[in-house]
């Protein structure tokens, strides 16, 4: 099934593509590492260390510090399927950071990215 398949990708096989993708549309690692941090929580040493420890996406959801609640503001389509009409709360949550990292590349302003929630850098 192509729900399981996904859920054992490794966020360390993802992360290169979300990067390249990004960068080739001209946006940076620091904006992608932003929405990815909107998103779950994960500070920069978390997402280095999901990387590095090559945690599954199931893994990497599960051990989020804390998914944004305005991450449920995050609607579209993508791979064809209308992002809020996702059963499964995991593959919802997966198809977000893809939405999010489209968003990204197709250069979308960050207040809008981050559903108006633009916290201070640090």
């Amino acid at each position: 099934m192509v729900a399981d398949r996904i859920r054992r990708m490794t966020f360390a096989s993802i992360y290169p593509l979300y990067v390249q993708k990004v960068e080739r549309k001209g946006r940076s690692t620091d904006d992608l590492d932003r929405v990815l941090t909107w998103l779950t929580g994960y500070d920069d040493a978390g997402l280095e260390k999901a990387v590095a420890d090559e945690v599954d996406l199931e893994t990497f959801f599960a051990r989020a510090p804390g998914m944004n609640p305005d991450a449920s503001l995050i609607t579209g389509v993508i791979c064809g399927v209308r992002v809020e009409e996702i059963d499964d709360p995991l593959m919802q949550q997966i198809r977000w950071m893809d939405k999010l990292v489209d968003e990204v590349a197709r250069g979308k302003k960050m207040t809008s990215i981050l559903r108006g929630d633009v916290p201070a850098e640090a």
